[in-house]
């Protein structure tokens, strides 16, 4: 079923989702299923799957040159997906990106997905590899993710790539986007920020799920900026407790966020990881709350494969 299908379906009750990271390359699957156990008690309609490009390292040869090698530490998105519909039964959402993804992979990518009876993705752009100072495109991809959503509504007109002949049997995937309420590093201004995003939704995307906040007026106000530029597709907020102390410092590094005051300093006093936890999974509950008076369509959870800490704030909520 499709995301927008669950939110109208769920007739104004927030649901609860999370998303998932695939686990690193030599684990089970086991793996994935000790993730989501626990947390099926709250009857997610949906879970998200991540995909992460290829990277690089450097293998020195024999004769002392160095040869720059690909690779990939974890496995494929579309498998993990196909064994979450077959134990669980509910929808699995793969995360599409165009880094490191010829658009011939990405084709093949779609058919694979309809083939599971898959019906909905997450069109993303994708982050650099670490190796590089900024994203770099793969050669034969797609540059941004508009570029990325008019594939996939090609791919839903059944219209190939290498093929004059439309098929008959054509694939209808939800297509959702990344929104960022505090604005993506890499956009100039929140204006041209929004730009982008209403020429996402204009190319076909059907629902935004936002980065992580810990500020719910920044949602809310992102929420209204959205409507102001005309995007009105539901908008669902992306959220991750804290749940270490580096994380004050890792999280505004890496994501472009902002934490409040009051959490921060709630954490820097804490004395250990339990503490820091327990100040997390508090703080997020109230923000959880606001965000259900608030009437959000689902509370979409950063897991990173760790239920626990989600797990008992969704026992404190739903």
């Amino acid at each position: 079923m499709k995301i927008t299908d669950h939110i109208k379906n769920a007739k104004g009750k927030t649901l609860f989702s999370f998303e998932l990271l695939p686990p690193i390359k030599g684990q089970s699957i086991q793996w994935i299923y000790d993730a989501i156990d626990p947390l099926m008690e709250f009857k997610p309609p949906f879970i998200d799957v991540t995909s992460l490009r290829e990277d690089y390292i450097y293998k020195e040869k024999e004769n002392g040159l160095l040869e720059k090698v690909s690779y990939r530490k974890r496995p494929g998105t579309i498998a993990i997906c196909a064994a979450i519909i077959n134990k669980y039964g509910v929808d699995a959402v793969p995360h599409l990106i165009c880094g490191g993804f010829t658009k011939e992979e990405t084709e093949n990518a779609l058919i694979d997905l309809q083939f599971l009876g898959i019906d909905n993705v997450l069109a993303l752009r994708g982050d650099a590899r670490k190796t590089d100072p900024s994203f770099i495109p793969t050669k034969g991809g797609h540059c941004y993710a508009t570029d990325l959503i008019k594939h996939i509504k090609d791919h839903n007109a059944g219209k190939f790539l290498h093929e004059d002949v439309t098929s008959d049997c054509n694939s209808d995937f939800c297509i959702g986007v990344a929104g960022y309420p505090e604005k993506h590093f890499e956009a100039p201004n929140l204006k041209t920020d929004f730009k982008f995003l209403k020429q996402k939704v204009d190319a076909g995307a059907e629902f935004i799920v936002t980065q992580m906040f810990f500020d719910n007026q920044k949602y809310f106000d992102f929420v209204k900026k959205c409507r102001e530029n005309d995007i009105n597709v539901p908008i669902i907020p992306g959220l991750k407790p804290i749940s270490a102390l580096g994380q004050l410092v890792a999280l505004p590094k890496i994501f472009h966020i902002d934490l409040p005051e009051d959490l921060s300093e709630a954490v820097q006093e804490c004395k250990n990881s339990k503490d820091v936890k327990k100040v997390g999974t508090e703080f997020m509950v109230q923000q959880c709350k606001e965000l259900i008076d608030f009437g959000v369509p689902v509370l979409h959870f950063y897991t990173m494969g760790k239920p626990e800490q989600t797990y008992n704030i969704a026992k404190a909520i739903f």
